[in-house]
């Protein structure tokens, strides 16, 4: 989304067009996935400075415009995203926290169905599928590895 549509999206929301709001919206769209943490930091150095509230404030309007959007992984803080209106997962790596999209395999929402929902009008489905990113996952394999060949030393001296 370029800049004159993400101001659009505010004022058709009833917001102000403001630095503030379109520098989160830009660090968000070249770092998806990004922490309020991190995007403090990185509004920083493009505006000089900004304060924390600023930059929550700014998140909400734009959530709020529905120009981003925010996930919750459990044990971790909340994740950003520009990538809003379609129907897409994640997949979390347990070790670096890397976070990528999926696509829905079913390609609607709520994409599962559970049997009995109580009443309930399901309106969407969160999948998170967690593991292990291909970096960490090698790393992994090496460590495996490497303590598997200090173990069979260790056998062949006691032999």
């Amino acid at each position: 989304m370029t800049s004159d549509e993400v101001s659009a999206a505010l004022r058709s929301g009833g917001f102000s067009v403001t630095a503030q709001r379109l520098a989160v919206y830009d660090v968000l769209r070249e770092n998806q996935h990004a922490t309020a943490g991190d995007i403090v930091e990185l509004v920083g150095k493009r505006l000089g400075s900004v304060s924390r509230q600023a930059v929550y404030d700014a998140l909400e309007v734009l959530e709020s415009c529905g120009l981003v959007r925010s996930i919750e992984p459990a044990g971790s803080p909340a994740l950003y995203e520009t990538r809003v209106g379609d129907n897409h997962h994640h997949a979390i790596c347990r070790v670096c926290g890397e976070t990528v999209d999926v696509d829905c395999a079913a390609g609607r929402r709520p994409c599962l169905q559970p049997p009995d929902v109580k009443g309930f009008l399901i309106e969407e489905a969160e999948v998170v599928y967690w593991g292990l990113c291909p970096r960490c996952a090698r790393d992994a394999a090496g460590r495996e590895a490497t303590s598997r060949d200090v173990e069979r030393r260790k056998e062949m001296d006691h032999a």
